[in-house]
């Protein structure tokens, strides 16, 4: 993934450097969800997230590990994630996001996929294990 929104930049920054408590809709997540989008989203949030046609976010996990000098840290996948069959036109999947919640919600991390791919009625999108990455460096 290529960007961290601004509210995921603002809490990170307050929960390394504070004592600022993290509530309400500043809260840590207790669980994560993969979104797709047919227009890229920005810092700010926006894009365009798929609608309809039986799509709705997915649950992902993740592990974290840290390689090299200097150290890159990134989060992986921890399992493959399948999205429900698309029962219409889904568009070109172009930009993927992470949320804190399998609707509304606030999206934390947004990147575009490597391949570009149209999902139409009957496809299904996948994600394996290992390929949805968030590096820190």
């Amino acid at each position: 993934m290529s960007a961290a929104t601004d509210y995921t930049e603002a809490n990170a920054l307050n929960y390394l450097l504070t004592t600022n408590a993290l509530t309400g809709n500043n809260a840590r997540p207790t669980a994560w969800y993969v979104g797709l989008f047919t227009a890229a989203p920005s810092d700010t949030g926006g894009g365009t997230e798929v609608s309809g046609g039986s799509y709705a976010r997915e649950a992902v996990t993740f592990s974290v590990s840290a390689t090299g000098s200097p150290a890159t840290t990134t989060a992986t996948n921890t399992t493959t994630i399948t999205f429900t069959t698309a029962s219409a036109n889904w568009g070109t999947i172009t930009h993927v996001g992470i949320f804190t919640l399998v609707s509304s919600g606030t999206l934390l991390f947004w990147g575009s996929v490597t391949t570009s791919k149209v999902i139409e009625s009957g496809d299904t999108f996948q994600i394996t294990a290992g390929n949805l990455s968030i590096e820190l460096q």
